[in-house]
């Protein structure tokens, strides 16, 4: 794709990684094939190739254009950054690095509605810190007739005991775990799941207190700096460990996975952290990664469940982990139904669906008739955002794979 950017703009870093990214475009159209927005609407500006259009443009306009205005932001908001388009295109264009420089020029020229700011800091501030967030849960859960609408359905009962979740220090293998933000709140047994399975492994967790959000939330709601203090935090939490021996940073929330192994990109041009968020990311691993190195034949698997697997966006199209977990249940005999095109979201997409829950209602719909013409006994996923996305609907059950693997030990 041909460029139009000034000299003068050129000296500026996001300006010439635009660039780079829009001239690997080809604008053959292979990318609107499989965007879950653009099969929905339609329209050309709500798929990726349009959305590049749009893009260009606005990265090359004078700040006083005209045809920049509130409706480009919309066909931008609308993008669930599933980076589905990634893994179709042909000529590698990474676009969702094109969003992020673009969804932050589009912040400074249109700024939002007051109410809009007020939401999305709102999300923010709720989501990101885990105590902050299991109180207004519960808040809700006790409140949930008078909730809104949107985030009723949100609103999962309270979660069930996670048992006991073994601290075993004394192993010679150690690996650190981010914790979550939401996670612990709507699903503690996942990680209290993923201690008893490594243990069975020879695998201990470290704890890091200090570690916390990974920083996706602010940096996807347009405070990209925030989301990059958070980083600095973690790396600075999680280096002393690596540094003592521990083996990983496990994952067990695909999303944060995605964004913690792009640390290294966020913070390529920090000069203190640029090496140090090179570390973290290098050692930073799904949690199916983990599993995927070790004999599993040394855990004694008792599998009569049948599962439809649902694979986030984040884990098979930004951590190109495409049927690992599939394997790995498989591996331990569990029956996996077939799903109808796999590759397409479900509509969480972090904070989508509620900032977008017409279009992510209607995604999440569709997805469940895919994952339940098999007739499951339970959905499982890898990511808290899809999990309970999924399970809003009141349907079949949705769990984390590791939950599964978990009640499956003998």
């Amino acid at each position: 794709m041909q460029t139009n950017f000034s000299d003068s703009q050129r000296q500026q870093v996001h300006i010439r990684e635009a660039e780079k990214v829009l001239r690997t475009c080809v604008h053959c159209g292979f990318c609107n094939a499989t965007c879950p927005t653009y099969q929905l609407l339609g329209d050309e500006r709500d798929g990726p190739r349009g959305r590049i259009y749009l893009m260009k443009e606005l990265l090359e306009s004078r700040d006083d254009d005209e045809r920049i205005t509130d409706e480009t932001r919309l066909h931008l908001d609308r993008c669930l950054t599933c980076r589905n388009c990634e893994t179709t295109c042909p000529s590698g264009v990474e676009y969702h690095k094109l969003l992020d420089i673009g969804r932050a020029e589009i912040e400074r020229r249109a700024p939002r509605s007051a109410a809009d700011k007020a939401l999305r800091f709102g999300l923010r501030k709720a989501l990101v810190d885990p105590s902050r967030f299991k109180a207004l849960l519960s808040m809700g859960q006790i409140f949930r007739p008078l909730v809104p609408g949107a985030l009723k359905d949100k609103m999962p009962a309270p979660a069930p005991d996670p048992g006991v979740r073994p601290e075993r220090h004394d192993l010679q293998r150690q690996m650190l775990i981010l914790e979550g933000c939401v996670q612990p709140g709507l699903s503690p047994n996942t990680n209290a799941a993923t201690a008893r399975v490594l243990e069975r492994l020879g695998i201990g967790l470290t704890p890091t207190p200090q570690a916390g959000c990974c920083g996706a939330i602010d940096f996807h709601l347009s405070a990209m700096e925030a989301g990059r203090e958070r980083a600095r935090r973690n790396i600075d939490a999680w280096l002393p460990h690596l540094d003592a021996g521990c083996e990983a940073i496990i994952q067990t929330a695909s999303g944060c996975g995605a964004f913690v192994k792009e640390y290294v990109d966020i913070l390529a041009n920090d000069p203190e952290y640029a090496d140090k968020a090179r570390r973290v990311s290098d050692a930073t691993l799904d949690l199916v990664e983990v599993l995927g190195q070790e004999a599993l034949d040394n855990l004694s698997i008792k599998a009569e469940q049948r599962l439809a697997f649902h694979c986030p966006c984040t884990l098979q199209h930004a951590q190109k982990l495409s049927g690992a977990v599939e394997r790995v249940l498989a591996d331990l005999g569990f029956e996996l139904t077939a799903v109808q095109d796999p590759h397409l979201c479900c509509g969480s997409a972090g904070t989508y669906s509620i900032t977008q829950p017409q279009l992510s209602k209607q995604l999440r719909d569709n997805k469940l008739a895919a994952l339940e013409a098999g007739n499951p006994e339970v959905i499982v996923t890898a990511n808290i955002g899809c999990q309970s996305h999924l399970a809003s609907a009141n349907r079949t059950p949705v769990r984390h794979w590791i939950e599964i693997v978990d009640a499956a030990l003998q």
